[in-house]
């Protein structure tokens, strides 16, 4: 099914600069367009594989606050075939906020949306969504901002937290509730989502063992708009495992 799914959500404004480096997972330095170099912010914990070269385009949000000891955050990234989300909370939100809304079609029927939801004993999923308080759906998404070739995979680094999430989800498939492993595409040019099998097997062997157990998958990609200041769910994207 193609199309635009939800209004949105408003980004913050955004100052353009010159990615120099990223460093130590959660930093970066970046040029901006008044020559200045500042050390920003790296909402991400994942390896930003193919989306992090130094002397590409980035953008940056501002934040003055006090107790805050960077005051900016790296947003986005402009890559040769698409702007690529960086900040890993933007897929909860826009998911939280699609479902929300009535906007996302496959949620239509539920009426409530709980975020950071706890299960079992150790273990927290992205959502929970439920019809007059009942019948619980399950839902844990995913920040994919690896694209090679038209083919979206994901992760972009070794998992154990990412495959307990979907032992986690069998579960609850296993108990009779409806469970969803969302991947969010926070880019715009690929064609066909994949597991990384080639960056961690174990993971791809244990998402096809979840969708046998009866945990759904859905893949979606986004729309962003600077100029409109927005971003938000655009197309289903078809999934291979």
């Amino acid at each position: 099914m193609r199309g635009t799914y939800s209004n949105g959500l408003i980004l913050p404004d955004l100052i353009s600069g010159k990615l120099f480096k990223r460093y130590k997972r959660f930093l970066a330095d970046v040029e901006l367009e008044t020559g200045e170099i500042i050390t920003a912010h790296c909402p991400n914990t994942g390896t930003m594989k193919a989306c992090s070269e130094p002397g590409r385009k980035v953008y940056l949000s501002f934040h003055d606050n006090p107790k805050r000891k960077y005051k900016y955050s790296w947003e986005f990234i402009e890559m040769p075939t698409s702007l690529v989300g960086v900040n890993t909370l933007m897929p909860n939100r826009l998911v939280y906020h699609s479902i929300k809304s009535g906007k996302l079609e496959a949620f239509a029927e539920y009426d409530e949306v709980r975020s950071e939801v706890n299960v079992g004993n150790k273990h927290r999923l992205d959502l929970m969504v439920l019809k007059n308080s009942t019948d619980p759906c399950y839902i844990e998404i995913k920040n994919c901002s690896l694209v090679e070739d038209g083919t979206a995979c994901f992760p972009d680094a070794v998992t154990l937290r990412g495959r307990n999430h979907l032992i986690e989800l069998q579960r609850l498939a296993a108990s009779g509730c409806r469970a969803v492993m969302f991947f969010l595409v926070n880019r715009m040019d690929a064609k066909i989502f994949k597991p990384a099998d080639h960056i961690d097997p174990a993971y791809g062997k244990e998402l096809r063992k979840a969708h046998q157990n009866g945990v759904e998958i859905m893949v979606y990609d986004v729309d962003i708009d600077l100029k409109q200041r927005k971003i938000r769910l655009r197309n289903q994207v078809p999934f291979q495992l």
